[in-house]
């Protein structure tokens, strides 16, 4: 177990090198795909500023041209006037005529020239604006595919980190559990070595009491046992066999898997046979609209009988799961309901070489129908030999299952060394049979994927046959599931054919395994008698002295309880009384309150009438009758006693009936303790479930700590995540203002250099306009 930890981990150190090394590469490829889209955005940034360059010379140009064109218009205008000018002079004389031809000419000449200089200005600006257009389209188209192989780097990069990552949580993982194994296996090497040493010394022990008691047994038998039967066979064949448990819950579990398998099997071959039935109504001809042809029909009902043959197999093996028990001996020559199973499979097999020939025929039936291709017709025939392999087969397995059936109807049927034989075979078969119906299943998969490129196939044959290929699937795997199961138990089967006495070559036969059972259920009736426990006896003369004792005591018993009866009744009257005449004190103490204060204030009223004389002689008798009753109460109050203790301070005030009553004083005390015992057990409940309401509070606060603990991790991360978006931002930002402050600056420096050649432009216009008026003033001098 160590070495595979080791090989495990090793390979797990190999894979995190290579991860390892593959996220170096992929780290260097994304850095270098990160140079590259960085020198690209410089690229493209100066695209931009050599663009910014080319449409300032654009607008600068534009704008001289409509200097130009504006001067045109003003050479134009001046020629216009110039010529009208000309024309005037030609009437007045023709001496004038030459200079202004001569400046005609050269007006003409400049004109020409500037209209050159415009049309070869404006086919440079047509080139310049269309070479623009096309280097930025170039540039974007560019820009465009630059930051998608940029976001799908990114991608590939964070999908492989985070593929990474969880690779690298997963071995670390998996490192931290093999460290636990790996203890936890130290831990365990070391209790087994100590477990071996104790075992060490209690087999030394034990060979050495063996050995003890053997050198006993031995002198016993030679000395007491007169012969020894196991000796010989004859004799030996008489003694009982030992009954083995183990064996038994073995052979229980092992048909009880065999019985889920049949159940399997038999749920199987049902839906194969009825879907079998439904689709000989269906194909080649349609029973709803024609009449099938009789040999399918016979097959039909041949096909629509097999539930009464497939039953049977199922419930046959269910009797002999029954039948076996922890209490029986089971064998071959034991199990009789092996025998049932057996004539059941004998009756399935029987019926499916009935159906045989049907099932070839229905399927040449097929073959003629005029539909049906050469390929199709190649698979029925496949399909035929996969039929009739399959029916050898259970052919075979009839025969197997009835020579194992054999041992339990006669004993000489098989010799022992033959059975295993037997089992191997039968699991050879089984493995066969899955064989079969695997190659039967597919064929009949291929036929009806071909089927279902037919024209005239309909969706009801569509239906059955999905059906049909179902029931197949379901019997490819219940076959493989019990061939596999035969050969994973075929040594249980092979090692439970010899079971006898002990020493014996000879086998167990039923009687015997029935005289068997008898012996051990007498046996351990018979153990289970001898332990009971015995009860224990009492001797004659204490028992009569107990029997008088008792009678005596039962007698002063009842009249002792017929007194405490008695007494508990009176009790209770007193206690009655007791309250209710309690309940009158208080009642007669607070109406005398009542009437005391009544009487105070009648006294005051009558004094307040009369001014006071003869009302106080008047209420002085009342007052005398009332000081008693006050001297009574303080009385009564110097008499009120009161006890404190630990628990509480209780106040008793005796009255003038019950001074001295020790009983009444008990009561009360215990009264009151008892309802300072309840409330402190309140008090205590209180407390408790307060206690219970705070520790769940606590592991509530603890658990939100935990979750704020993730939390604040989680926005820690978000905001580093945050962080790195804000540096990254403020470098572009900073970017963009550069590249604005220098392009602030070329178009500052541009404006400089336009304003420069407007006012040398202006200032040449306003020499020639002044070199135009003095040639005018000298044609008109002239």
């Amino acid at each position: 177990m160590a070495a595979d930890l080791q090989a495990k981990y090793t390979k797990l150190a190999q894979e995190y090198s290579k991860l390892r090394a593959q996220n170096q590469v992929l780290k260097k490829g994304v850095v270098d795909e990160q140079a590259n889209s960085a020198s690209l955005k410089d690229q493209v940034k100066q695209r931009d500023q050599s663009l910014r360059k080319v449409e300032q010379e654009m607008d600068s140009l534009s704008f001289r041209n409509q200097q130009l064109a504006k001067r045109v218009e003003l050479l134009q205008e001046e020629l216009a006037t110039s010529e009208a000018k000309g024309k005037k002079g030609k009437n007045k004389g023709e001496s004038p005529s030459q200079p202004n031809l001569h400046t005609q000419n050269v007006f003409d000449e400049d004109l020409q020239k500037k209209i050159q200089e415009n049309e070869r200005l404006h086919i440079q600006f047509y080139e310049a604006g269309e070479q623009h257009r096309r280097q930025e389209t170039e540039l974007k188209t560019r820009l465009e595919q630059v930051e998608r192989d940029s976001e799908q780097h990114q991608a590939v990069v964070d999908g492989l980190t985070a593929k990474y990552m969880e690779t690298i949580e997963r071995v670390q993982g998996d490192k931290a559990r093999l460290e636990v194994k790996t203890q936890t296996l130290e831990r365990e090497s070391k209790e087994c070595r100590m477990r071996t040493e104790e075992c060490q010394q209690q087999l030394k022990k034990c060979q050495s009491e063996l050995n003890r008691q053997l050198i006993q047994s031995s002198s016993v038998i030679q000395e007491k046992v007169p012969f020894n039967d196991t000796k010989l066979s004859v004799y030996n064949s008489l003694n009982v066999p030992p009954h083995n448990r183990r064996h038994q819950l073995k052979a229980r579990d092992v048909a009880g898997q065999a019985l889920g398998l049949v159940q399997d099997l038999v749920a199987a071959l049902l839906n194969f046979h009825s879907y079998t039935e439904q689709r000989v109504h269906i194909y080649p001809l349609d029973s709803s609209i024609e009449p099938i042809s009789p040999l399918n029909q016979k097959f039909s009902q041949y096909l629509h009988e097999n539930a009464a043959y497939v039953r049977p197999l199922e419930d046959g093996l269910l009797q002999l799961h029954q039948s076996i028990t922890e209490d029986t001996v089971t064998m071959l020559e034991t199990v009789g309901k092996l025998k049932n199973f057996a004539d059941h499979f004998s009756t399935y097999t029987n019926f499916l070489q009935k159906i045989l020939p049907y099932q070839l025929k229905s399927l040449e039936e097929e073959c003629e129908s005029p539909l049906c291709t050469a390929v199709l017709t190649a698979k029925n025939q496949e399909l035929q030999s996969d039929m009739k392999r399959v029916t050898s087969v259970f052919g075979k397995l009839q025969n197997y299952i009835n020579l194992l059936a054999l041992p339990s109807v006669r004993q000489d049927a098989m010799p022992q060394s033959s059975s295993s034989a037997v089992f191997t075979q039968l699991a050879a078969c089984l493995h066969s049979f899955h064989d079969g119906i695997k190659e039967m299943s597919k064929h009949y998969n291929q036929k009806a994927s071909l089927e279902q490129e037919l024209p005239t196939v309909t969706q009801k044959l569509r239906t059955t046959s999905d059906c049909l290929l179902g029931s197949l699937g379901s019997l490819t795997s219940v076959t493989g599931k019990i061939a596999t199961f035969f050969s994973n138990n075929l040594d249980f089967f092979t090692s439970s054919t010899g079971y006898g006495p002990r020493g014996g070559t000879v086998a167990l036969n039923p009687l015997q395994a029935e005289s068997m059972l008898d012996n051990k259920k007498k046996a351990a009736s018979y153990i289970h008698a001898i332990r009971k426990p015995r009860p224990q006896s009492v001797p004659y003369r204490e028992a009569l002295s107990n029997r008088r004792i008792l009678t005596s005591s039962t007698e002063s018993r009842e009249g002792l309880t017929q007194q405490v009866h008695q007494s508990q009744e009176k009790i209770a009257r007193l206690e009655q009384e007791k309250e209710h005449w309690l309940l009158e004190a208080q009642l007669g103490k607070v109406r005398l309150e009542k009437e005391s204060q009544r009487i105070g204030e009648l006294e005051s009223q009558l004094s307040a009438a009369l001014g006071g004389g003869p009302v106080a002689a008047h209420a002085a008798p009342p007052a005398d009758d009332v000081s008693p009753g006050g001297e009574e109460d303080t009385d009564m109050e110097q008499k009120e006693t009161r006890s404190t203790s630990l628990v509480g301070m209780l106040s008793t005030t005796p009255t003038v009936d019950h001074v001295g009553d020790e009983e009444s004083r008990e009561q009360m005390i215990k009264t009151h303790y008892m309802a300072r015992v309840g409330e402190l057990t309140t008090q205590l409940q209180i407390s408790d479930s307060k206690a219970v309401h705070f520790h769940s509070e606590c592991r509530a606060l603890a658990k939100r700590l935990a979750i704020a603990e993730k939390s604040r991790e989680t926005l820690t991360e978000e905001v580093k995540l945050a962080t790195q978006n804000i540096t990254r931002l403020q470098d572009e930002l900073t970017t963009t203002k550069r590249s604005y402050e220098d392009q602030l600056s070329m178009m500052s420096d541009h404006l400089c250099i336009m304003n420069e050649t407007l006012t040398k432009q202006r200032e040449e216009i306003d020499t020639l306009k002044l070199g135009s008026k003095g040639n005018a003033k000298k044609n008109k001098g002239r």
